[in-house]
């Protein structure tokens, strides 16, 4: 069974089903400058409307992506704390549009 809302993949082919922010960090902190250097974050459809990446930099640091056609975002930013990146990014991925889940509108929070 495939992720109900998004998966994680990194590229030494770790993958996690609707990962957590737990889980996100565990996979940030996994990175490294050789073989396992990014993660995306994206839906799990065909033609996905919006993902985010985490990368390596070289210089040390991450590169942050935050790509979402529907909104028309577009962000790169770069941090050091894996612990602000993977709840950043958790935050950012709950407010994601997703198929049989109802939009939420700012009055919902």
């Amino acid at each position: 069974m495939g992720a109900q809302y998004y998966g994680a993949d990194s590229e030494d082919g770790g993958r996690i089903d609707d990962p957590s922010e737990d889980a996100l960090f565990m996979m940030i902190s996994d990175l490294n400058n050789s073989d396992n250097t990014f993660v995306v974050v994206q839906p799990d459809e065909d033609d996905p409307g919006w993902f985010a990446s985490v990368a390596v930099l070289d210089e040390g640091g991450y590169e942050i992506v935050r790509r979402d056609t529907s909104r028309n975002e577009h962000e790169v930013t770069t941090a050091t704390s894996i612990n602000d990146i993977a709840r950043d990014l958790t935050i950012w991925m709950a407010a994601r549009d997703f198929p049989g889940r109802p939009t939420r509108r700012v009055t919902d929070f």
